[in-house]
């Protein structure tokens, strides 16, 4: 058997044809999703890209490894303890090593890495090529490597290939002759003008007048495809067309591989996952172009497989973390699930087209914001702990069947439903920690050690940023509530938190 699963870094999912986008980005993937099956709901359980790579290639979530900042304690994994052996134990294998013990010679092309100092991410691959520029790669530059592997390795038996582009991260670096294929289509219709507004008179890392901000006030100046600010309706859409055209770009790096498979006339005898770390936000809780909370924006990933003489549904709509879709690519494969994974299968309902995954999810975020959500039927609900210097409250709670970008916090207006959310939550939280091996959430360990990572020690030059653009109102609201969930204002100065 061969394996190859393409990851596409910071990839949203309804920004896919196949997903249901208006715009024609993805052609390949579309015809891949249209041989194979579509997860409509599929979560990373843990966001953003180091806690995601973290959960879905050992099966286990954040809560659990320990790995859910981009810093600090918590950007590592916790030690196995005094169960360790000469080696890790089989029980915790990681999702490649899996399949290297059953004799799959497993592959990585990917700067992921040496770009978190992830140095555990190589657990399990014979083959490791790092490209070198920590993510700032285009796809071009990716498959310099994986043309030759595949020209060289495609009509081997028995590999399991992981190709990694990043070209939908910011900043938006597609060379510029390659031109804007979406320059004369239209943006999608729910970020109207009025949204615009909204968001340009807030606050926030990533906000229409922030973008880029870490702690710098230089942002993504430099970068041609992307505006300096997010002001006018024009600007919103250079800003989309560019991430758009990432995406395009790494749809045609894919494309390149398809081919040289079927030149070599093995697609038709080579699994093909497709999926991503996490999505991102274009505006939603007023957040461009980053992936900075635990919702169902950037939570929500594309999982798309493409499995040889498997008969079966199209599309699946259930709740699904993607460590359970990564131990269902194990069972399918007749492979073993390590015993202290979080992740589930759920082969034998995909086998027999039983649409039937989660009754909830919980996902979560550490690096930008200290935020758990979640996922429940029409619902998701988040609790923030740590706002990440942004403008929201302890509790938010949105229909994401009718409110998919989450304009409408709904949570004053349904109680019972708050209620039901938080005891959800308490649940997760309570199995989770029953069944950890450490005696402390590394959520509250963030929280200690001064927040979130990319919002950690900018408290002060926050505030000095918001003052210097004409919104010392902010800057006094930041001032008293120093990063931590603010109650709703419906009037007064701060109208605009509504």
């Amino acid at each position: 058997m061969r394996v190859l699963y393409f990851d596409i870094d910071t990839l949203r999912a309804d920004h896919l044809g196949c997903y249901g986008y208006h715009r024609n980005t993805s052609p390949n993937i579309d015809r891949i999703a249209e041989e194979g099956i579509r997860f409509d709901n599929c979560y990373a359980s843990d966001t953003p890209c180091l806690p995601s790579r973290s959960a879905s290639f050992t099966g286990r979530f954040g809560i659990h490894t320990g790995v859910i900042n981009h810093g600090g304690e918590d950007a590592d994994p916790k030690k196995e303890g005094i169960s360790r052996s000469f080696r890790q134990s089989p029980d915790a294998a990681h999702w490649p090593a899996v399949f290297k013990e059953a004799g799959y010679n497993t592959v990585s092309i990917s700067p992921f890495a040496e770009r978190h100092s992830a140095w555990w991410f190589y657990n399990g691959f014979k083959e490791m090529y790092n490209p070198g520029k920590g993510g700032q790669e285009t796809a071009d530059e990716i498959m310099v490597y994986a043309d030759k592997w595949l020209n060289e390795n495609a009509e081997n038996d028995n590999w399991f290939l992981h190709i990694n582009v990043w070209d939908p991260h910011t900043p938006y670096r597609v060379p510029l002759e390659y031109g804007n294929p979406f320059e004369n289509e239209p943006l999608a219709e729910w970020h109207t003008e009025d949204v615009l507004k909204r968001n340009y008179n807030g606050y926030g890392p990533h906000s229409p007048r922030d973008l880029g901000w870490n702690g710098t006030a230089d942002g993504f100046g430099k970068y041609p495809r992307i505006p300096k600010e997010i002001k006018t309706m024009a600007d919103y859409k250079k800003w989309i067309d560019g991430y758009d055209t990432g995406i395009k770009y790494a749809d045609d790096a894919f494309g390149k591989i398809i081919k040289i498979l079927d030149e070599k006339g093995v697609l038709d005898d080579t699994v093909i996952i497709i999926s991503s770390d996490h999505g991102e936000s274009q505006g939603e809780l007023g957040v461009y172009g980053d992936h900075q909370t635990a919702d169902n924006i950037v939570a929500r990933i594309p999982y798309i497989v493409r499995w040889p003489g498997l008969k079966t549904k199209k599309v699946f709509n259930s709740l699904f973390y993607q460590a359970d879709l990564m131990a269902t690519i194990l069972e399918l494969a007749g492979l073993r699930i390590p015993k202290l994974w979080d992740g589930k299968s759920f082969a034998e309902n995909i086998k027999n087209s039983i649409d039937k995954g989660r009754d909830y999810l919980v996902v979560s975020q550490g690096a930008w914001i200290c935020q758990r959500s979640v996922v429940f039927g029409d619902w998701i609900l988040m609790r923030t702990y740590d706002t990440g210097l942004k403008p929201y409250p302890e509790i938010m709670l949105y229909n994401i069947k009718e409110d998919f970008h989450l304009l409408n916090d709904v949570a004053a207006k349904y109680p019972e439903v708050v209620k039901e959310g938080l005891a959800l939550l308490e649940e997760w939280h309570t199995e989770m920690m029953q069944s950890s091996n450490y005696n402390v959430d590394p959520m509250w360990n963030v929280i200690r050690e001064g927040g979130p990572f990319h919002t950690r020690n900018n408290l002060n030059g926050y505030i000095e940023r918001l003052r210097n653009s004409d919104r010392e109102v902010y800057a006094e609201l930041l001032e008293k509530n120093k990063g931590m969930p603010i109650e709703k204002i419906r009037s007064g100065k701060y109208e605009f938190i509504k």
